[in-house]
Order: structure tokens, then sequence, then C-alpha cells
């Protein structure tokens, strides 16, 4: 798996998304929480991942769409290590449930523990 993040891999649909959050599990790294589904994808990915922060806590669309970034770069550096053994594919949504903002270190350090959850969780 390669270190990209193209856009078939981005989850975009409506039904998807409230599928996983009505049914979905999760697992949580404080300030990462990932809510995950197992469900068959069109593409041929073994994930299909977004990924949000709360307005409530940072009203500046500034500050979101940088968390937003962090946590996009850290998820496509960590994603290939973890998600080279799996066979079954997934609906993934990262949320940033912090109150403060965080530093690229802490988001890539937080990212490594939740993916580990993560497959822990699936096994």
């Amino acid at each position: 798996m390669t270190n990209t993040f193209p856009k078939k891999e981005r989850l975009k649909s409506k039904k998807l998304i409230e599928a996983l959050f009505s049914e979905g599990q999760s697992v949580s790294a404080y300030p990462l929480r990932l809510v995950y589904l197992e469900t068959t994808l069109k593409t041929d990915v073994h994930a299909q991942t977004g990924v949000s922060v709360s307005k409530k806590h940072f009203k500046r669309a500034v500050d979101r769409n940088r968390i937003k970034r962090l946590m996009r770069e850290a998820y496509r550096l960590k994603k290939g290590a973890f998600f080279n053994n799996i066979t079954t594919q997934y609906a993934l949504m990262i949320l940033y449930i912090g109150k403060k903002m965080p530093t690229y270190t802490e988001v890539e350090s937080k990212m490594n523990q939740l993916l580990a959850k993560f497959l822990n969780d699936i096994k």
C-alpha cells in the first residue's frame, strides 16, 4: 500500500456515513476517536476514511482545516503499516474530540495508538 490518500479512499457517501454513526463501533486515543464499520465498498481499497473536527470547540474554519490536514497527513503516513494485512473492507471516520490546538507530533503519536487499538479490536 502506497503512502498516498487518493480520492477513492476518501469517505464521501452520505448513506455510508449515516450507517457508520448508527451501527459502527469506536475506539479512542484521546484526543482522537475512530468510528469504524465493516462494509463492502464499490472500489478495491481496504478502507475509506473521513476526518472531522467539531465546530463547537473550534469556531474558526482555519483552525478546523489545520487539524484536519494534520490528521490526514498522519493517517496517510501510517496506513500502509496497518492495512497491509487486512482483507475485509472498512468505512472509517476519525474525529478530533480535543479542545486545544494540537501539534503534528501529538497527532502522529495518537494516530499510531488509535490504529493499533483498531487492529486489536477487529482481530
